[in-house]
């Protein structure tokens, strides 16, 4: 396990924000000391001038900072310019962004009309083949050379006008010659970043954002991390950072995927703007990220003196591999054992299909319950929190090294409190299991799953935690369990159901996004541990959906790609039978369920 940022700055128990550089999108200001930044991205044609202004001002009125669109080809790319004025019009400054994926010359059209301009080192210059290619020291040096002429060139307009460029890696569209070097992989993200950023650094260019993103919140936060330890060993400015866990999906899953990925990066201070990136309307995005955004920065420090929390190194050393380390309760909890979730309220009998419930509930006499309402023996907890951890309640989990310890947050600052706990459990050389706990105070179920994912998910990704109990006022017993279930899949440890990978979709998008997703869940919702990527276009498929089983990618018009993994089974079906093809599929290789 990679190191998380080790920073001069702040502690594991410790809110500081990363003072990156400012930077300026047109006239509104990113990074620095000024408020962490919410963007959303169009999903109308970009060539509807009308359709684009109107929703701009639906994305603005709740609350955006700046707003994108695609712009595939030059045609959309000078429409910018329309769209620029129609804005204005309605007496709005908000900063545009123009999204360029495979085409050079669309960048170089939208540069000339509005203040930003986001490229993808991944497919700006370098292009994929039909047959793999021999990649010989001299081949990598011509690729190389041409990044240098090309976004050079860029570079230097961008220059003249006072633009600014975000360097967006996406995981999922690395080049050929990134993967072959690096391999498909963070570092891979942080080479393909740090080649474009070197050529604006030779230019004297500073106007600089950089993206690390990825569907999957593992590969998006630990590229994040090291694209900023990178930063620091380079020497080079701490440049405002753009996060966003692409194809997140919509619903309770893509807020959840969302708050683990963003939320935990946010929680070390990393992050000046963020992107929610959600399979609806583009306007539901914002106060998504505005609520996770507000919970993090009103963080309370803990009260202590910091000279007797955690540094980073020690931290470091204490969570690396300790959720395997943790003492195993024999195939129920700790060590190699999936994480588990406990309800603090008893079970329902109730066993159908359709019913989530958690795996254990809180008895008063220190046990756990099974669903049937039995005591199960072998789990026995104790309570305890960073504030409560005394020698007396070492001693005892010493003696009883397979006691759960139930890890309490009392306060506000949920992440630094476990964080802490953990700390001084490990310091005293305790490897019982540990379920994180917290009673969240709101009864509204989209903060309560907001603010628990990026707690929790920052602990699971830090690589510790056996299991977790979370509760909040007024929210069913059913809604806690799926919340805490969809957290341990959106952090990879524990797959409950299919996972849906989709684009939030923009104006590439060939089909009605929102509309097909609903007949694809209908559909396959019942697959547990399947992943099925939805993509609007061939540019968010099948790249970024990666990690997915199957996939459905809009190929052309009213055509449909079918995949399974990256490769293409069935192309240009017909839309109207394409969820059909697509389960004819699952069921030619072997991995259909009958509901």
């Amino acid at each position: 396990m990679s190191d998380l940022y080790t920073s001069t700055y702040s502690t594991p128990c410790v809110y500081r924000r990363r003072p990156s550089v400012e930077v300026f999108i047109g006239t509104r200001p990113l990074g620095k000391d000024n408020p962490i930044r919410l963007q959303s991205m169009a999903n109308v044609s970009t060539l509807d001038t009308e359709a684009a202004v109107a929703q701009a001002k639906r994305i603005i009125e709740v609350g955006a900072d700046y707003i994108r669109y695609t712009a595939q080809g030059r045609k959309e790319a000078a429409n910018l310019a329309n769209i620029r004025a129609g804005i204005d019009a309605l007496g709005y400054s908000t900063p545009l962004i123009a999204d360029i994926h495979f085409n050079p010359t669309a960048a170089d059209e939208a540069l000339e009309h509005i203040e930003k301009v986001r490229v993808n080192p991944g497919n700006y210059v370098d292009t994929k083949t039909a047959t793999p290619r021999e990649w010989t020291d001299e081949l990598y040096r011509q690729m190389h050379e041409k990044v240098e002429q090309r976004f050079g060139a860029f570079v230097e307009r961008a220059k003249e006008l006072g633009r600014t460029i975000r360097i967006g890696v996406n995981h999922g569209s690395l080049s050929e010659r990134m993967v072959m070097l690096y391999g498909d992989t963070p570092e891979g993200m942080v080479q393909s970043c740090l080649e474009y950023l070197d050529v604006c650094r030779a230019h004297n260019f500073d106007r600089i954002v950089i993206s690390m993103k990825s569907s999957n919140t593992l590969v998006m936060t630990a590229a994040v991390r090291l694209l900023v330890r990178r930063l620091d060993e380079c020497g080079y400015p701490a440049y405002p950072l753009h996060l966003g866990v692409t194809e997140a999906g919509e619903g309770e899953d893509g807020r959840i995927k969302s708050a683990v990925g963003i939320g935990s990066l946010l929680a070390d201070g990393i992050g000046d703007t963020i992107r929610v990136s959600l399979s609806e309307d583009p306007e539901f995005e914002i106060p998504v990220g505005k609520a996770l955004v507000d919970y993090i920065v009103s963080r309370t420090p803990l009260g202590l003196a910091e000279e007797v929390l955690p540094s980073w190194e020690e931290y470091n050393q204490l969570r690396d591999q300790a959720r395997a380390k943790s003492i195993a309760v024999g195939k129920l909890v700790g060590g190699g054992n999936l994480p588990i979730v406990i309800s603090p309220n008893a079970l329902k009998s109730d066993t159908s299909a359709e019913l989530v419930q958690a795996d254990y509930s809180l008895g008063t006499d220190g046990y756990l319950y099974s669903k049937d309402g039995a005591k199960v023996d072998e789990l026995a907890y104790i309570k305890a929190d960073c504030y409560s951890i005394t020698d007396e309640l070492i001693q005892k989990l010493k003696d009883n090294p397979k006691t759960i310890v139930l890890l309490d947050s009392p306060g506000s600052n949920v992440a630094a409190e476990w964080r802490l706990g953990f700390t001084l459990l490990r310091r005293a050389g305790l490897n019982n299991p540990i379920v994180l706990s917290h009673h969240y105070r709101t009864n509204d179920v989209t903060l309560f799953r907001l603010q628990a994912a990026a707690d929790a998910g920052t602990i699971l990704l830090d690589g510790w935690g056996n299991g977790l109990c979370l509760l909040a006022d007024g929210i069913s017993d059913e809604d806690m369990a799926k919340t805490q279930l969809g957290i341990l899949q959106a952090t990879r440890l524990r797959m409950s159901k299919t996972e849906f990978i989709s684009c939030p979709g923009c104006g590439r998008t060939l089909y009605n996004l929102q509309e097909t997703i609903a007949r694809v869940k209908a559909a396959t919702s019942h697959l547990k541990g399947l992943k099925i990527g939805i993509m609007g276009c061939i540019v968010n498929g099948p790249g970024e959906m990666a990690d997915a089983d199957y996939g459905y990618v809009g190929a052309a018009p009213g055509k449909i790609d079918l995949y399974k993994g990256q490769t293409c089974i069935r192309r240009g079906v017909d839309q109207a039978e394409a969820v059909d093809q697509l389960i004819e599929l699952i069921k030619e290789e072997g991995d259909w369920q009958e509901p």
